[in-house]
């Protein structure tokens, strides 16, 4: 066997073979003889054809069909032999049966590229973090104790403390806004959770009721447009509810299936840590890997782009499909390329860091990761972990996404960090 490798443009290469002719001249007659035995022709018996005619009438298949065993018998030695390894399944892009002493192929391919991952000790990332804090487990306390609050209907006019079921519609500068106007509205008096004036314009008010509340959106409000304006709701009352009390103790914690109430509170504490840990990794990761993408530029393999981009669409075709839009005209080609360039390019930075610093998730932290993730899951843990590891491909996702984590930590370590303290409610808002 001889090989030549040559370079084309970018990360392309070809790849000639070159076989003894009388290799393929094996191959092809083996194929002819075997059809001599089953080749149904005008004039001849069956298995008495002639091989002159068989090659006639067969030979260009035959051709074919060597040619294709011998791509297959040869190809992991001449990689092998050529040092090189593809990116995607070579394309043949040429055959030579001409010479009398040679046979020989042409391969197309990709191949990764070479990546010299910038210093890690260069990067200067911002991150964020944040920690439950007593309020946030009074408030998560005060929430529990409230879905566990049952209302009694009263005649008497409304107090703090009291749930209101209204009807309203807002109104600013005299024009209706998208999303103020709601039928059936629970609203708990005194818990501060409408904009301000809302709440306070509700008290002293009994069922069926009808009046006009003023209110003011903050001055950052989440819709700009609607930011420090002005507001007037016609509301009308359709139920007082006056609560009964629920208190702080074992009751509260038999009524969502726990022991006692420091169990409660202790897996309350562990969901809200899990939740706040998964959050701030998925966004310290994201800036992460964009700091690891600007320090390195390199080009990927477009066959590998085009299968993510098709992974991509594949996904996104789904989605729209469970939510009833025709997804085939609203899936402009090339939409996922530029995704699925991060995306390839992030997995071979990782792979390469993490290749460099041998870093491998053992079972240990893969079952760790799984029962994390479990333990958000309640009474169907179990259930879950047994799905995942029912499947080899399964649980290799999780491989990769704890590998990921651990790249993150190294590069956290090394890099030069800008931390910000946030809040609990402000990192859990964002995903909501």
């Amino acid at each position: 066997m001889k090989t030549s490798l040559n370079t084309l443009e970018g990360l392309k290469r070809s790849l000639t073979v070159e076989l003894p002719i009388d290799s393929f001249n094996e191959k092809k007659d083996k194929i002819i003889n075997n059809l001599s035995k089953n080749a149904k022709i005008d004039g001849f018996r069956k298995g008495k054809v002639p091989v002159a005619i068989l090659r006639q009438r067969f030979g260009a298949n035959a051709n074919s069909d060597a040619t294709n065993e011998m791509v297959s018998d040869s190809l992991e030695n001449a990689l092998k032999d050529a040092e090189v390894m593809p990116a995607a399944q070579p394309a043949l892009t040429k055959v030579d049966l001409d010479d009398k002493k040679t046979f020989s192929y042409t391969l197309e391919f990709e191949v990764f590229p070479e990546i010299n991952v910038a210093p890690l000790s260069d990067l200067t990332i911002n991150q964020i973090g944040a920690e439950v804090s007593d309020e946030d487990e009074a408030r998560a306390l005060q929430e529990l104790q409230d879905s566990a609050t049952e209302y009694k209907s009263v005649k008497r006019k409304s107090k703090t403390g009291d749930r209101l079921i209204i009807d309203f519609e807002g109104m600013v500068d005299g024009e209706a806004f998208e999303g103020g106007a709601a039928e059936g509205f629970e609203i708990i008096l005194g818990r501060g959770t409408m904009i301000n004036g809302f709440e306070s314009g509700l008290i002293d008010v009994v069922a069926g009721k009808e009046l006009e509340v003023s209110a003011t959106f903050p001055q950052k409000y989440s819709v700009e447009e609607l930011s420090g304006k002005a507001a007037v709701f016609k509301v009308k009352v359709n139920e007082v509810g006056s609560p009964k009390e629920v208190k702080l103790d074992d009751s509260l914690a038999k009524h969502f299936g726990e022991k006692d109430f420091d169990a409660m509170k202790t897996r309350m504490l562990t969901q809200m840590k899990t939740e706040l840990d998964s959050r701030l990794m998925q966004k310290n990761k994201d800036v992460v890997f964009t700091a690891l993408l600007d320090a390195n530029e390199f080009d990927v393999p477009q066959g590998s782009v085009d299968e993510e981009a098709n992974k991509l669409q594949s996904d996104m075709a789904s989605r729209m499909e469970q939510q009833g839009i025709p997804a085939k005209s609203n899936l402009p080609e090339g939409l996922f390329q530029e995704e699925a360039v991060r995306r390839v390019k992030l997995g071979l930075l990782v792979n390469k860091i993490a290749d460099d610093n041998e870093i491998m998730p053992d079972k240990e932290l893969v079952n760790a990761k799984l029962q994390l993730m479990a333990s958000s899951y309640g009474e169907n843990a179990q259930q879950m972990l047994d799905w995942y590891n029912a499947d080899p491909q399964r649980i290799s996702g999780i491989e990769s996404v704890v590998k990921e984590e651990m790249v993150v930590t190294l590069i956290s370590e090394k890099a030069k960090i800008n931390l910000t303290k946030k809040d609990f409610l402000e990192i859990m808002a964002k995903q909501q």
